[in-house]
């Protein structure tokens, strides 16, 4: 029996992970930092879950956007320890597994040593409502870790394990500035990098050490007034509008799209926004019409006087891998997502003086 530190210190219960001293700490106390996510109600689950919006905030704007909001895409975990291993215990929701991409993806953890990866906690493959993973490191000594949550599973409790009597530190801040906001489709959720840490916006956070919050909805980022308003309400730094992919038609998107940059405009006057065209190196007629209608907002706006506002034309994202970096010619791979990231990190650093 392992002894688990939370709220009720007398909780208790069993591991299969075989390691001296092993003890199990809520990442919801300190010294442990949690990013991208926030722990929420969820009344229907009678339970609180990780999620990346409000509840009743989400359910407001569709039931796509609700149920996805509450996988975990963009979460992170940062501490210091000089622990010689890293078990984890996760608590996470059911859902039948996605075959394009890996679980590790779906539902593991993948951990980071500084920027560096360095290994992932890798889910069974008969993955139901939990499991418990451990990395082992050669030696004790004091690292900076990161913990990327999983992509497309929900997140109920997580629990990191370290040898007892190690030290245990607050991580490092990111720098001192608002996050930076990704709003877009599944490929902005992070499909379909092989694990949490490839997506693009993690890619960036890490170059510019900027904290950030990815608001991607697999087939759910319609371009909602009501979305917009939301994001309007957060305190950011920097937004990315990227829902090319998700409005239905040329003619939703162009009827959507510069009404949504308008209410974020409205509420932060002199918010630096960039606003990307589909990812796609060989477009088809209407996917260049898509870009068009895209260009068009932020060109409106460049006419308007708006001196903040950045366009990133998608079909020069993937210049470097084409279609190889691409599971099916939409999504991703992690070398799409590196292109991708090699394309948009200098436009995010000009764009904030870093």
């Amino acid at each position: 029996m392992t002894s688990v530190e939370k709220l009720d210190k007398n909780m208790v219960f069993d591991t299969k992970i075989e390691r001296e001293g092993l003890v199990f700490k809520s990442i919801e106390e300190a010294p442990f930092k949690v990013y991208g996510v926030f722990k929420d109600e969820a009344p229907d689950l009678k339970t609180n879950i990780w999620t990346r919006m409000p509840n009743d905030v989400a359910k407001d704007i569709s039931i796509h956007v609700h149920n996805i909001s509450r996988q975990t895409a963009g979460g992170r975990i940062r501490f210091k320890t000089d622990s010689p291993y890293i078990a984890l215990n996760v608590k996470n929701l059911p859902r039948p597994p996605m075959p394009q991409l890996t679980l590790v993806a779906q539902v593991g953890f993948d951990l980071y040593i500084g920027n560096e990866y360095y290994n992932s906690f890798v889910p069974p493959s008969n993955i139901t409502v939990g499991y418990e993973s451990v990395v082992d490191f050669p030696t004790s000594e004091m690292r900076e870790i990161t913990l990327n949550f999983p992509l497309y599973y929900g997140v109920e409790d997580v629990f990191v394990g370290i040898k007892d009597g190690s030290k245990l530190e607050a991580a490092s801040d990111y720098l001192d500035i608002p996050k930076i906001v990704y709003y877009g489709s599944s490929i902005t959720q992070g499909g379909c990098a092989n694990r949490p840490g490839n997506t693009y916006e993690s890619i960036i956070a890490r170059e510019t050490n900027v904290d950030f919050v990815a608001l991607g909805f697999g087939g759910g980022a319609k371009g909602e007034p009501s979305m917009a308003e939301y994001i309007a309400s957060l305190d950011m730094s920097l937004f990315v509008l990227d829902y090319d992919h998700n409005a239905p038609t040329p003619e939703y998107l162009d009827e959507t799209h510069e009404n949504f940059f308008k209410i974020v405009r409205k509420a932060h006057p002199s918010l630096p926004i960039i606003m990307i065209s589909r990812p796609v190196y060989y477009p088809k007629p209407e996917e260049i019409v898509r870009r068009d209608i895209v260009k068009k907002t932020y060109e409106n706006a460049v006419a308007a006087g708006d001196k903040n506002v950045y366009f990133i034309d998608g079909t020069t994202l993937l210049e470097e891998c084409k279609n190889n970096g691409t599971v099916d010619g939409i999504h991703p791979t992690d070398y799409g997502f590196h292109c991708m990231a090699k394309k948009i990190l200098p436009v995010i650093k000009s764009v904030l003086g870093l």
